[in-house]
This record gives structure tokens, C-alpha cells and sequence, in this order.
């Protein structure tokens, strides 16, 4: 009872219930709350306070910035519906607040891309060294194509374009980035309106974003059915500490894809581009593989370029060691070769 009475009173306030509105829309840093509102930010923030109590909403610190989504209550769902009714969002509020989160999208577009020119340049040089990024995306598409991805993790999400191509047919999706510039990059591209009905909503809704560091990833053990390093294992310099942390909050039988490049000698891609590693050769991630539990199930060798490109799949198992070979063992053998195991 005392549960439902504070909800009842987190409510009883226009304020928060013009900031529940457009939580349930997209999530929302305090400052674009202040800004939609037009209130002070400390004044935001007793809101947001009452409303986190109650379990309407929760906090995200990420870096400097806090952002703000639904919480758990149970009782948000009976809410959703509520405002949808027509005689609120036909409201002359609801109708003003609505053309004001337009404009906070429309200004996280435009800083999106105020981005990409700034760095396009510098993206370019690198792309033109190997096979074009659709052809690495297809390979990776066919690889995972019938793996149950589950709970999906993308690790160093930057743009959140890995997110794009496997969060339709992940149940849900942890993007994780430790550049508080890059996540808000991909909550302009991916968070959009989560109250609409469309494909990319949908895909939003099941979308969370963490400010985190793959050496100490903010995830429990076993939590993660599927892990994507999509051109980030090379900033490591202890790429073996990485693969153990994707280990430790991988379930049993989770697949991991990591995407990178073969051994090379390109040293400005040290000097210049903060490369800790100048690609990777088939027997170092074997061996860390091994290390982490984690049994090499397919990899695949994309040329057509100045670098290669490489594609290593692994498959956390508790099963004893199981040496596939290179890119002849599928899926389905390590899964007959497991039941046998266990017989």
C-alpha cells in the first residue's frame, strides 16, 4: 500500500507528470529536461528525486552528465496507457512540450553530425586500407546468423552502428562505450522517439547505453549471451585482460565476435590513432581465447586491402578443451561434440 501511495504522490505535481511524459518518449539528460520545461536544473532535480524514489524513474551518471529513463515500477505500464490517451496528448502542454523534445533531437542530430565531418577525414585514411565496411558487415551477419544472440553486448559501441545490425534480433542490448561523446553520438542515433511503433523504437526500447571500460566491464557474471568487439580490441594493451572480463560476464554456451586486424606494421596507426596493438595474429587469440574459457569456433580472413581483416568466433563452454578447426567446424559440431562430452 505505502508503494502505490508514493507513487500517487510522485505524481500528484504537473512538473512530473510532464516529466513522465517524455521519459516514456526517449530518455533524457537533466539538462534537456530543464531545457524542455524551462526550469532551473536544481529545480529539475528535486523532480527527478521524488520521481526515483517512487520507482518512476532512475538515474545514469555518465561522465559529467546524468541521464534520466523509466524506472521499475510495475505500475509504469498502466501509466503508458493512461497517456495515451487522446485527452492527453491533445493537451496544449503535452502538445508544446512535444515541439520542444523535437527541438532537443533535432540538436543532438545536429551535433551527431557535426562529429562526423570533424573526424571524417581521419575515419576515412583508416577505411581505405582495407575491404569496405559492408563486406566486413555481411561476413559478420553470416557468421551469427543463426546464434541466438539473447542478451547482446557491444563493446566500445562508438556510433552504435554493431547495434544497428544485431540489436533486431537480440532480446535486449547493452551498448557500452567509455567516451561519454561517443555515447551520446549513438543515443542521436539509436534512442530516438520509444513511443512510436516503428522498427527503430522498438529496437530503442530494448537499447540501454553505459558509460564503462572493457578491462572492468559495469556487468555482473554470466549476464551476457553474446559479446560483439567490433574494431576495439586494438586500443587494448592487454587485449588477454579484455577477452577475461567478456569471459567473466558471459553465460555458458554465449558466443563472442571480435573483429580486428591481422598483425601488421603500420606504426602510424600507433602514433596517430592510439592503436595499442598493430593487429593480431590467429595464434595469440587462440591462446587467449583458451585462457578465458572460451573455445574458437570459426575465423574467418577478409583481404582486400593495405590491413586484413579478421573475424575470431568463440563459445564460452565449461566443457573441457575443444580445438575446432579453422574455419571448417560450425556451431552445430561444437554442440555434438558437447552433448557427447557430457555423456
Amino acid at each position: 500500500m505505502e508503494a502505490i501511495l508514493d507513487i500517487f504522490r510522485a505524481l500528484a505535481d504537473p512538473t512530473r507528470i510532464r516529466i513522465m511524459l517524455l521519459l516514456l518518449k526517449m530518455e533524457l539528460a537533466v539538462g534537456e529536461l530543464a531545457q524542455i520545461l524551462e526550469q532551473s536544473q536544481p529545480r529539475i532535480s528535486r523532480h527527478i528525486r521524488i520521481l526515483d524514489e517512487a520507482g518512476l524513474a532512475e538515474r545514469r551518471k555518465e561522465g559529467s552528465w546524468v541521464f534520466l529513463r523509466p524506472g521499475q515500477a510495475a505500475e509504469l505500464d498502466i501509466l503508458r496507457r493512461l497517456f495515451r490517451s487522446e485527452t492527453v496528448i491533445s493537451s496544449q502542454q503535452a502538445i508544446h512540450d512535444e515541439a520542444k523534445l523535437a527541438l532537443v533531437r533535432k540538436a543532438r542530430a545536429e551535433m551527431a553530425e557535426q562529429y562526423f565531418k570533424a573526424h571524417a577525414e581521419e575515419w576515412d585514411a583508416i577505411r581505405s586500407l582495407h575491404l569496405p565496411e559492408d563486406a566486413v558487415e555481411q561476413a559478420m551477419l553470416a557468421l551469427l546468423k543463426d546464434v541466438n544472440l539473447g542478451h547482446f553486448l557491444d563493446i566500445g559501441t562508438g556510433t552504435g552502428r554493431m547495434v544497428e545490425l544485431f540489436g533486431p534480433n537480440s532480446e535486449k542490448v547493452t551498448a557500452l562505450d567509455k567516451s561519454p561523446e561517443m555515447l551520446r553520438l549513438a543515443r542521436a542515433k539509436i534512442l530516438g522517439n520509444e513511443g512510436d511503433k516503428t522498427a527503430e523504437a522498438a529496437l530503442a526500447r530494448k537499447t540501454e547505453l553505459k558509460l564503462g571500460d572493457f578491462n572492468h566491464l559495469p556487468i555482473g557474471d554470466s549476464q551476457i549471451d553474446s559479446v560483439i568487439l567490433h574494431q576495439v580490441l586494438h586500443y587494448a594493451p592487454y587485449p588477454e585482460a579484455v577477452l577475461a572480463e567478456v569471459s567473466r560476464v558471459l553465460r555458458n554456451n554465449g558466443t563472442v565476435m571480435i573483429v580486428d586486424f591481422a598483425s601488421h606494421d603500420r606504426e602510424e596507426l600507433r602514433t596517430a590513432h592510439a592503436h595499442a596493438r598493430l593487429g593480431f595474429s590467429d595464434d595469440s587469440m587462440k591462446r587467449w581465447f583458451a585462457a578465458s574459457q572460451i573455445d574458437m569456433v570459426q575465423s574467418r580472413t577478409l583481404d582486400g586491402g593495405e590491413l586484413t581483416v579478421k573475424i575470431w568466433v568463440g563459445r564460452k563452454s565449461s566443457m573441457p578443451r575443444i580445438h575446432a578447426d579453422e574455419g571448417k567446424t560450425s556451431f552445430a559440431d561444437i554442440s555434438n561434440k558437447s552433448k557427447r562430452a557430457a555423456l
